[in-house]
């Protein structure tokens, strides 16, 4: 079972892509409550250069509340990440995580089910890019 929901975007800069990230997300019902820029992370922390590399902490807060009241240790597990990094000359690779697949360690069948609507949500933001 893959762990992510992916497309490849080519022929756009990164920065373009990241916008209609965050567009696609908003559009389903998700904010960005973190982001992490791993580029610039690398280098300050370690002085490692790398490719563009971000990190969306995205949360649908309806979804987050029902999975919290499902298993109030969920939150461990929240927000869905969304990576969108760059992978060559503009192409830019996007990934959201399956909630299905990092769900799996928690025996709740109705937590199991609320997964799966993020993972239909989710994808449908990531097509949507």
């Amino acid at each position: 079972m893959s762990y992510t929901i992916d497309r490849t975007i080519t022929g756009e800069d990164f920065e373009t892509v990241v916008g209609r990230v965050r567009a696609a997300l908003a559009d389903k019902g998700f904010g960005v409550l973190t982001e992490i820029d791993v580029k610039a992370t690398m280098k300050k922390k370690i002085d490692v250069d790398m490719d563009d590399y971000l990190i969306l902490g995205a949360c649908n807060p309806k979804m987050a509340n029902e999975a919290i009241k499902l298993e109030p240790r969920v939150g461990a597990m929240l927000p869905c990440n969304v990576i969108v990094r760059k992978t060559g000359e503009r192409e830019v690779a996007v990934s959201a995580v399956d909630p299905v697949a990092s769900m799996q360690a928690i025996p709740n069948d109705t937590l199991k089910d609320v997964a799966a609507q993020v993972k239909e949500m989710l994808a449908g933001a990531v097509d949507a890019i």
